[in-house]
């Protein structure tokens, strides 16, 4: 498995304690998710209907603000998994650094993955990936940027698993324009990671594709109940949005404090630079709280934002140590 964060059971090996004893900070993850209520026995013990899994796309579609062609899947990772099937090897421009599973699903098919720092760079590939925005360092570009880049490259791949708290970002009401693919993430914005549920917007026939290629029931039939309730849910969406914005300069003011640089982030996640991102790493985990570190970046440490006061205090005292 290639670097991720939410490796808890590496800090348990190094640092001990229970999984329930750890505030996990390495993810992207909202750590106040949504409160998922009922869930009917049938969405347990029946295989998901049309009519069910249509009322999700539907939920998906409120949500995104698209009237563009859609398919549930397993998370955002299992539509980069799919990728490959969407045409021959050819190659892969990536706007990096970025998340790491695109390049080794493309190499591993066969792909020529070349990493590219800047938007323009992209030209000529035969397919373009842009997180947006992006992850681990929030960078984002404007829709009207992105679109200009669809006349000359194959396909356009547009990540945007973290932009639920900034629609205003979002591809997904264009994402029926022919070479256009974008990727929506369920489980960080809402908290349930573990429902393995997301979703690829794009033209009929690369949905349609991407449906073959997951098989007849992508998703679970809890998934699509505690989906179609959560992405209908406006008014909760809106006031996680305003939370996450006063906790992202709350968690500023805190590194600000330590002497660490911001060097960007997004709603779910803040990325600063330090003079040791592993001491500092080391000096959390001490108190049971985990970061992310980049290999490729010694200086990087990523925080999550925590949830109730209780993880708020806890941080706070570790920092404080």
């Amino acid at each position: 498995m290639r670097e991720h964060g939410g490796n808890l059971d590496l800090a348990q090996q190094r640092f001990g304690g229970r999984a329930e004893d750890w505030i996990d900070l390495s993810t992207g993850i909202n750590r106040l998710p949504y409160p998922v209520g009922e869930v009917t026995a049938r969405a347990w013990t029946a295989l998901p209907s049309r009519a069910e899994t249509d009322a999700l796309h539907q939920a998906a579609r409120h949500a995104y603000r698209t009237r563009a062609p859609i398919v549930a899947l397993g998370g955002a990772q299992a539509a980069i998994q799919l990728l490959p099937q969407l045409m021959s090897p050819g190659r892969a421009g990536i706007l990096a650094p970025t998340y790491n599973e695109y390049a080794g699903v493309l190499s591993a098919a066969g792909w020529d993955v070349q990493e590219v720092g800047e938007l323009d760079a992209l030209e000529g590939a035969d397919l373009a990936i842009v997180v947006n925005p992006n992850n681990p360092d929030g960078r984002n570009h404007a829709p009207k940027d992105l679109l200009a880049l669809l006349p000359g490259v194959g396909r356009l791949v547009i990540d945007e698993s973290f932009a639920d708290a900034v629609p205003a970002l979002s591809l997904a009401p264009e994402a029926d324009r022919p070479g256009l693919l974008v990727l929506r993430s369920f489980g960080k914005f809402f908290g349930l990671a573990g429902l393995r549920l997301g979703f690829a917007l794009g033209s009929a026939a690369d949905v349609a594709k991407l449906a073959a290629a997951s098989g007849p029931w992508p998703v679970s039939g809890a998934a699509i109940a505690i989906g179609c309730r959560a992405l209908h849910d406006d008014a909760w969406a809106e006031a996680t949005i305003a939370r996450l914005a006063r906790d992202c300069v709350r968690l500023d003011e805190m590194a600000r404090a330590q002497g660490w640089r911001l060097v960007g982030g997004a709603s779910l996640f803040r990325l600063y630079e330090t003079p040791d991102a592993r001491a500092a790493q080391e000096k959390l985990a001490h108190r049971h709280i985990w970061s992310r570190v980049f290999a490729h970046n010694p200086a990087w440490l990523r925080l999550g934002l925590p949830g109730g006061e209780s993880e708020w205090t806890r941080l706070g005292e570790a920092l404080a140590r």
